[in-house]
């Protein structure tokens, strides 16, 4: 009977830090999030399941075209990728990105482009005319999803504040079909 019980108490261990063990990870390192919606197409598609490194912005810095997830002010988390730094000017035109003056290439969007018939797929702005400010305010960031004509992102919500990010994101990992890690670039 003794024994029995011995047993019983080693595996009631066991799964109490098996638990504890999954709840750090999930809670400090890594969590999934569900893509949901299209703001992020072609190179996320709706209902990918991805990965967030929670722990990359603590130890390191956002770099421009990370795909980052933060809390939007609906209370919901959204998933978009990270045009502008602290610092930085944004401009479009002629469906070409300008920061700080040079123009960027944003392979990612290629695809896109390439379908888009009746116009640029990222309509001309400055980032005065978009928040207000020349500049991206220390601490924040400018993001935009991919999928320029249909994403609700910094041109309409604003730059994020830092303490708002949860993570960068990268990895899809379902359907395992479509299982991927995301280039930035």
């Amino acid at each position: 009977m003794a024994k029995k019980k011995n047993e019983l108490w080693e595996w009631t261990k066991a799964l109490l830090i098996a638990v504890i063990l999954a709840a750090v990870i999930r809670f400090f390192l890594f969590a999934p999030i569900v893509v949901d919606g299209l703001s992020m197409m072609p190179t996320l598609k709706d209902q990918d399941r991805m990965i967030v490194n929670k722990l990359s912005y603590k130890i390191g810095e956002p770099k421009r075209f990370d795909i980052i997830v933060f809390h939007a002010p609906e209370q919901k988390d959204y998933i978009k990728r990270v045009i502008g730094l602290p610092g930085d000017t944004i401009e479009y035109k002629n469906d070409t990105l300008y920061v700080n003056g040079k123009a960027y290439d944003e392979p990612y969007l290629d695809e896109y482009k390439k379908q888009v018939q009746d116009g640029p797929l990222t309509d001309p702005f400055t980032l005065e005319e978009k928040i207000g400010r020349k500049t991206v305010p220390e601490g924040e960031l400018f993001v935009m999803g991919d999928n320029r004509r249909f994403s609700k992102d910094s041109r309409h919500i604003g730059t994020v504040p830092m303490d708002k990010v949860i993570g960068k994101t990268s990895i899809v990992y379902w359907p395992l079909k479509d299982a991927h890690i995301v280039s930035v670039k």
